[in-house]
């Protein structure tokens, strides 16, 4: 039985029939788009496991380099070198969209393309311990930024992996079945109601018959007693 009350009517089971065909249609479509996401997905993971290695080995880097080159330089000397930045950047975001999903997408331009911009101090009085931090520095902070990038879209990913794999689950297991039931239901309430049509329209038809020959045994009856006298 269904799990709610329905009218076992052919309009009914016509309108369920058109209902589970789509139902069937989206249900294909979503675990098509899970997939698709599922494979963007995992390709987003691996990335983010090699970008994740590359920004932690160039943290150490500069770390390491700075470590050293606070050890040879004065507190003094080391946070003064630091204190005005020459070079500067802008950061843009556009979004792009992925199976449905925006994500975000960075571009980062510096204002001068000269590399030695980097450094905002003169190399008389530091040491090249510095400069290496700083080009470390330099150098992973892009990598940083893609990082950043790719951990967002891979949350978005799976958040919207999440909701897709729920949908698929109700059309699955929930919706079509109750569906495929209601149209057993009504299809098994209206071949019931046609073969009892057809057994009363059989009965009638009996009744007509004995009627009918009833009819004729007596009409034969009085013309034979017609006959006789």
């Amino acid at each position: 039985m269904p799990s709610t009350t329905i009218n076992p009517t052919r309009m009914e089971l016509t309108r369920l029939k058109g209902r589970l065909k789509t139902a069937r249609r989206g249900h294909k479509l979503l675990k098509d788009k899970r997939d698709e996401l599922m494979k963007q997905f995992m390709d987003v993971i691996r990335e983010n496991r090699a970008i994740r290695k590359r920004v932690e080995e160039g943290l150490m880097r500069a770390h390491g380099a700075f470590t050293v080159a606070s050890a040879l330089m004065s507190s003094e000397m080391l946070e003064q070198s630091l204190l005005y930045p020459k070079q500067s950047v802008e950061l843009d975001m556009t979004f792009e969209n992925i199976m449905s999903v925006d994500v975000p997408r960075y571009q980062f331009r510096t204002k001068s393309q000269d590399p030695g911009e980097i450094y905002p101090y003169g190399f008389a009085q530091t040491s090249g311990e510095l400069d290496d931090a700083v080009d470390a520095m330099a150098g992973v902070f892009q990598d940083m930024l893609r990082l950043a990038e790719v951990e967002k879209t891979s949350q978005l990913l799976a958040e919207e992996i999440e909701k897709t794999r729920r949908r698929v689950n109700a059309l699955e297991y929930v919706k079509i079945p109750q569906m495929e039931e209601s149209i057993k239901y009504i299809t098994m309430k209206l071949d019931e109601n046609e073969r009892a049509n057809t057994i009363r329209l059989m009965k009638v038809k009996e009744l007509v018959l004995k009627e009918a020959i009833q009819e004729r045994r007596e009409e034969n009856a009085r013309v034979v007693n017609a006959s006789g006298n």
